[in-house]
């Protein structure tokens, strides 16, 4: 017993003056490994007599167990020790740019994004996203396109099979209409709210493809017009692409939930696509009976929604032919962006 005792004491010492995790662990394989100093003694416990044997075996388990206790002590110490040297000794700047060989950047179409979002941002337009997965209801019914309304023929659906969400069968949402639904339900007018994210529809060649993003803007208020919509998107396009020679036009349209419809197309006066019109958006005054789902008074609020893709504008400002190349991840091209 006072052999244990001076084991435990000699453990301490030596655990204390250990400098180095390595050497603590030397220490460690002394007392506790396969042929340690403690191993030895409990190796012993068969030539204890019966009697003796219990009291035996309850010191050497104290004793192994106040050993290690002193060595996990020992090497939290030098962990904080190592710790600090560490920090005093390799100092990062994390404001400085990364060193990789290969920087990464921001894929085009965040790029966009973002650009986008600024612009909107900077004339009072807030900014939301919403979820991917919706419910019929808030995709199509709300939006004043009911069960076997001709419009649902446009969007080609992906819906999930054998899931119900309040009796509404829930699907990959085909635009980003359905914030209109949700952000007008817990906002009060004015509302100006610019929304993005991915959208899904079964379409798949040079020009679609079945996962895409848009780029949506709502404006309600009492006192708005179609001027105002006019106005909006036209400053939006001149400071997008940068350029005060692009001319945009309205031609009539049909979409469900606005009324009266208008796609919007652009024309270049310079460049690769001087003189050619192109279909850049969707947009229209917001239709009445979507107001009433949006829990709003028709009489009283009056806005209007545009809605665009982010390949189509993103494929014009850096002239991509493809827009598949956007989800090749090929480094050659993506490296463009950097």
């Amino acid at each position: 017993m006072n052999e244990l005792k001076k084991l435990l004491i000699q453990a301490k010492i030596d655990f204390s003056t250990a400098v180095s995790i390595s050497s603590l662990e030397n220490a460690k394989s002394y007392y506790l490994g396969k042929n340690g100093k403690l191993t030895q003694y409990i190796k012993n416990i068969k030539n204890i007599s019966i009697n003796e044997r219990k009291r035996y075996g309850e010191i050497i388990n104290s004793i192994k167990i106040n050993i290690k206790k002193e060595l996990n002590i020992h090497r939290d110490i030098l962990k904080k020790k190592q710790l600090k040297v560490s920090l005093k000794t390799n100092k990062i700047d994390i404001t400085l740019p990364g060193r990789g060989k290969n920087k990464g950047g921001l894929h085009p179409i965040m790029r966009t994004l973002e650009r986008i979002e600024k612009i909107f941002y900077s004339i009072g337009f807030d900014i939301t996203d919403g979820p991917e997965i919706e419910t019929d209801f808030n995709n199509f019914t709300a939006l004043n396109s009911p069960k076997n309304h001709p419009a649902r023929s446009m969007h080609d659906t992906f819906y999930i099979k054998n899931r119900y969400v309040s009796n509404n069968k829930p699907l990959l949402r085909t635009h980003t209409s359905p914030m209109q639904i949700r952000y007008s339900k817990i906002n009060k007018p004015p509302i100006k709210v610019i929304t993005s994210g991915r959208v899904y529809r079964i379409d798949s060649d040079s020009t679609h493809s079945p996962m895409f993003h848009q780029i949506e803007g709502l404006w309600i208020d009492k006192n708005i017009s179609f001027s105002d919509l006019k106005g909006v998107y036209l400053n939006f396009i001149r400071v997008f692409f940068e350029s005060d020679n692009i001319q945009i036009r309205f031609r009539p349209s049909y979409f469900p939930f606005t009324e009266p419809s208008a796609e919007i197309d652009i024309v270049f006066q310079d460049g690769p696509l001087k003189g050619n019109w192109l279909e850049i958006s969707g947009a229209g005054q917001v239709n009445p009976k979507v107001l009433c789902n949006m829990n709003l008074d028709p009489e009283k609020y009056i806005g209007f929604a545009f809605g665009s893709g982010l390949e189509r504008l993103t494929m014009l400002r850096y002239g991509i032919d493809d827009l598949r190349l956007f989800y090749k991840g090929n480094i050659n091209f993506l490296k463009q962006f950097t």
